[in-house]
C-alpha cells in the first residue's frame, strides 16, 4: 500500500498545472506550428481526462461494495499480473476524491469521465438483490464535488468490471439474461444521477472485453478454447467472443431506450458508447493486403458500428463466421440500430496488417482471432510503425487518429464524436526524480501530434466536440499491474511555468502534509526583492502551519550579502540551511543548523588489478574528497595536489581554518555508480583538463555488461549495492 500511494501522490505532484498548456511547446513538425493551444479548436470544445473505476478508486471491501469479476481474477491468479498487484486500493480515490478533483479544476479541466463500479451500488449485481447506498452516496459525493468545481461528469456504466455474482449465476454476457439487468443497473443509475450527469457512456471498449476474456483468456473471466495452450479452463474463442457481443449490443441498446424514453425527457442528457478504435495499414500494396486491411477493420471497429448504424453486422463477418456469427432479430435490429447520441473514439495506436489466408483452414479450431484471415503487426520489414511506449502492443502513429476520424465520417453518417481515451504510457520507474520525471518529452510529443491531427479532422468536418486523455493518474493498468504509467498529465510549456508553485504553494504543502512528509527541501531564487520576500514567508509559514520542516538551500556560491538577507529574514523559523557560507552569527541566536549537499555518485574498479583499484580511489578523490576532504581537514586531497599540481588553489591558513568543519550536517545526493580503470595522462601545455587529471575513465559498463538497468537519463544506471 505504501508503494501504492507513493504512486498516487507523486501524480498529485506533477499534476498540478494547466491542461490547456501541454500542448503548448514547440516541435518539429510538418506542421509549422509552435504554439497549440485551445483556440486552435472549436470554442465549447471539451477537455478532459478519463478513468475507470477498478482501476481508480480501490476500497474493494469498504462501503458495502460487492466483488466484481476483476477482484476474483486478480486474487486468484496473481501470476497472471506482470508485478501480482490488483485494485484493492489502486489510486484510492474512494477516499480522496475531493484532492483529486482539486487537481482536476487546476489543470483547467472541462469534464472527467469516470465509471461506476456496477457491484459497489449492487453488491449482487441485480436491483431486486439491493440497492447499496453506500455506494450511491460515494458516486453523489463525487458528481457533486465535480460540479461544484465546474467540471462536467462523463458517466461510464460498465467498465469490464462485472459483478462477480452474475458471472456465478449464469456466466455474464455469455447468458442473454444480463440484458435485462444491465438495463435495470442503468436505471437505477439514470434514477439517482441523471439530474447532474448530461453524458452517459453504455459500455467502454466491448471489443477489448471479448477478446481479453473469451478469445485468449487474458483477462476475466478468462475463457478461451483449450487448442490455444492458454492455460483456460473452459471456452470456446470461436463462438464465445461473438454471443458475448451480441449480448453487449442489446445491453447497450436496451439501455439507452430506456433512459429516451423514461428519463432523456426532463433530465436532457445524452448518451452514446466508447469503442476502440485503432487504425491499420495494409503491409503492401497488393489487393490482398488491401482487401485483409478492411476485414480488419469490419472485424474489430465495424463489428459494433454496422450495427449501431444499419443495424446488422457487416457483410464479412456473416459471411467468413457463418452460423457462429449470432443474427438480429427484426425486433432486435431496430433496438440496436441507431442506438446512441455520440460515439466514444478510444485510440491509441495503428498496426500494419498482412494477408493470412491459411488462419482460416484449421477445422474444429476456430477463434475470432483468425476468422479475419491476417495478421496484425506493429513492424513492416524490422521497421516499426512508430517509436514504442511500454506496453507492447502501443507505437506512436499521431496520424492514424485522423485516418480513424475521416474513415468514421464516410462510413458511418458523420456521427457525433468525442475521443473518450488517447494515451502514452512510460515504464514505471521509481529512481527518477521529480525534474528528471518532469522531462517527458515522448508524452508531451504524442499529445501534441495528437491534437494537431484531430483538429485538422475537425477542419476537414469530422463532428468531434471533445478529447479525453487516458489517464489522470498512474493507476493499475490490467494485466500490466503498476509495471507503466498512462498519467501524470502536467504543464511542459516551459521553465517559466514548470509547476507553478508560487501560485500553488498552500497545495503543494497539502500533498506533502497527505504524504506523511517530516521536511520540505527547496531552493530560493537568488535576486529576492520585497515580494519575493513575502511569497519564501507565506511558503516557511505555510510549511510550519502543517508541521513540516523547512530546509532551505542554494544550489551556487552564496555572496554573504545575498546569504544574511535569507538569515534575517528567514532564519527564525527555517532551521536547517544548506549553503557554502557560515552564518556563525546567526547560528548561535536563532539555533538552526547549516550544511552542503554534494553529488556522491560510487566508484568501482573495473578490475582487481592495483592500477585500477587506485583509480577508483583517484576517483573518489576527485569527486567527493574535492569537497569533503577540505571540509575535515581544511586541505584538498593529496592525490589532487599531486596531479593537478600549481593549477590547485592553495588554501591560506586563515581559509583553511574557515573551511575546516564548516558544517554541521552533510547532504549526500546519490544516483548512480561508475566503474573505474587506470588511463595515464601525459600532461600537455594548454592541453590539462579536470577531466583527464585524475587519470581515470569512467564507464557504465564492464565486457559490455551494465552495471545496472539504464533509465531514461543517459548517464543515469541503477546499482543498488552501491547505495
Amino acid at each position: 500500500m505504501a508503494f501504492q500511494s507513493y504512486l498516487r501522490l507523486l501524480s498529485l505532484l506533477l499534476l498540478l498545472g494547466s491542461f490547456t498548456t501541454i500542448i503548448a511547446v514547440t516541435q518539429n513538425h510538418d506542421q509549422n506550428a509552435s504554439l497549440f493551444n485551445r483556440s486552435n479548436f472549436p470554442a465549447g470544445f471539451i477537455f478532459g481526462t478519463a478513468s475507470s473505476s477498478y482501476q481508480y478508486e480501490g476500497a474493494a471491501k469498504e462501503g458495502g461494495r460487492g466483488p466484481s469479476i476483476w477482484d476474483t481474477y486478480t486474487h486468484k491468479y496473481p501470476d497472471r499480473i506482470k508485478d501480482r498487484s490488483n485494485g484493492d486500493v489502486a489510486n484510492d480515490q474512494y477516499h480522496h476524491y475531493k484532492e483529486d478533483v482539486r487537481i482536476m479544476k487546476k489543470m483547467g479541466l472541462d469534464a472527467y469521465r469516470f465509471s461506476i463500479s456496477w457491484s459497489r451500488v449492487l453488491p449482487n449485481g441485480k436491483v431486486s438483490g439491493g440497492v447499496n447506498r453506500e455506494g450511491i452516496k460515494y458516486y453523489n459525493n463525487l458528481i457533486n464535488e465535480l460540479l461544484k468545481k465546474g467540471v462536467k461528469p462523463f458517466v461510464t456504466l460498465f467498465h469490464w468490471d462485472l459483478p462477480q455474482a452474475l458471472e456465478d449465476e449464469y456466466d455474464g454476457f455469455l447468458s442473454p439474461l444480463i440484458v435485462d439487468d444491465f438495463r435495470n443497473y442503468a436505471e437505477l443509475c439514470f434514477k439517482e444521477f441523471g439530474d447532474r450527469v448530461k453524458h452517459w457512456i453504455t459500455l467502454n471498449e466491448p471489443t477489448s472485453y471479448v477478446a481479453g476474456g473469451y478469445t485468449t483468456g487474458s483477462s476475466p473471466p478468462g475463457r478461451c478454447s483449450h487448442w490455444q495452450n492458454l492455460n483456460c479452463t473452459r471456452g470456446d474463442s470461436g463462438r464465445e467472443p461473438y454471443l458475448v457481443m451480441h449480448h453487449q449490443l442489446l445491453a447497450h441498446a436496451a439501455a439507452v431506450l430506456v433512459y429516451k424514453q423514461e428519463y432523456q425527457p426532463r433530465q436532457r442528457g445524452t448518451i452514446g458508447i466508447s469503442i476502440v478504435a485503432g487504425w491499420t495499414l495494409p503491409y503492401s500494396n497488393t489487393k490482398r493486403d488491401q482487401h485483409a486491411k478492411r476485414r480488419v477493420l469490419d472485424f474489430m471497429f465495424g463489428w459494433l458500428m454496422d450495427p449501431l448504424t444499419n443495424g446488422n453486422y457487416p457483410h464479412t463477418m456473416r459471411s467468413l463466421v457463418g452460423s457462429r456469427l449470432p443474427n438480429f432479430k427484426e425486433e432486435e435490429s431496430k433496438l440496436v440500430k441507431g442506438s446512441f447520441e455520440f460515439v466514444g473514439l478510444n485510440y491509441y495506436t495503428t498496426n500494419y496488417v498482412a494477408n493470412a489466408p491459411d488462419q482460416r483452414n484449421n477445422i474444429g479450431r476456430t477463434s475470432y482471432l483468425t476468422d479475419y484471415g491476417a495478421n496484425l503487426s506493429s513492424e513492416r520489414n524490422g521497421i516499426p510503425i512508430g517509436p514504442r511506449a511500454a506496453s507492447f502492443w502501443l507505437y506512436v502513429y499521431p496520424r492514424g487518429i485522423l485516418d480513424i476520424l475521416l474513415y468514421t465520417k464516410k462510413k458511418y453518417n458523420n456521427p457525433l464524436i468525442y475521443i473518450t481515451e488517447n494515451g502514452i504510457d512510460e515504464f514505471n520507474n521509481g529512481t527518477l526524480s521529480l525534474k528528471e520525471a518532469l522531462m517527458d518529452h515522448q508524452r508531451i510529443d504524442y499529445y501534441y501530434s495528437h491534437l494537431w491531427y484531430l483538429s485538422k479532422a475537425i477542419s476537414d468536418g469530422v463532428n468531434v466536440k471533445g478529447y479525453f486523455a487516458w489517464s489522470l493518474l498512474d493507476n493499475f493498468e490490467w494485466n500490466d499491474g503498476y509495471t507503466v504509467r498512462f498519467g501524470r498529465i502536467k504543464d511542459h510549456s516551459n521553465g517559466d511555468v514548470a509547476i507553478d508553485q508560487y501560485h500553488h504553494y498552500k497545495e503543494d504543502v497539502g500533498i506533502t502534509k497527505e504524504m506523511g512528509l517530516d521536511a520540505y527541501r527547496w531552493k530560493a531564487k537568488w535576486g529576492v526583492n520585497r515580494e519575493g520576500i513575502k511569497y519564501y514567508n507565506n511558503l516557511i509559514n505555510e510549511l510550519l502551519a502543517k508541521g513540516r520542516h523547512s530546509i532551505h538551500f542554494f544550489h551556487l556560491p552564496i555572496y554573504q550579502d545575498y546569504s544574511e538577507v535569507c538569515f534575517k529574514e528567514f532564519g527564525d523559523r527555517v532551521k536547517y540551511w544548506m549553503t557554502l557560507n557560515e552564518p556563525t552569527s546567526y547560528s548561535r541566536r536563532q539555533k538552526g543548523t547549516i550544511g552542503i549537499s554534494l553529488v556522491t555518485g560510487w566508484v568501482v574498479p573495473y578490475s582487481n588489478a592495483r592500477h585500477n583499484r587506485n583509480a577508483a580511489l583517484r576517483g573518489l578523490d576527485f569527486r567527493i574528497g574535492w569537497l569533503m576532504d577540505p571540509l575535515i581537514n581544511g586541505v584538498y586531497p593529496h592525490s589532487m595536489r599531486f596531479l593537478v599540481g600549481d593549477r590547485l588553489p592553495k588554501f591560506t591558513k586563515k581559509q583553511s581554518r574557515l573551511v575546516k568543519g564548516s558544517f554541521d550536517f552533510i547532504g549526500l545526493n546519490y544516483y548512480t555508480a561508475y566503474y573505474a580503470t587506470y588511463a595515464p595522462h601525459e600532461p600537455s601545455a594548454g592541453r590539462d583538463s579536470f577531466l583527464t587529471d585524475s587519470h581515470v575513465n569512467l564507464s557504465s559498463e564492464r565486457n559490455r555488461i551494465p552495471i545496472g538497468p539504464q533509465v531514461r537519463v543517459h548517464a543515469l544506471k541503477v546499482n543498488h549495492i552501491a547505495v
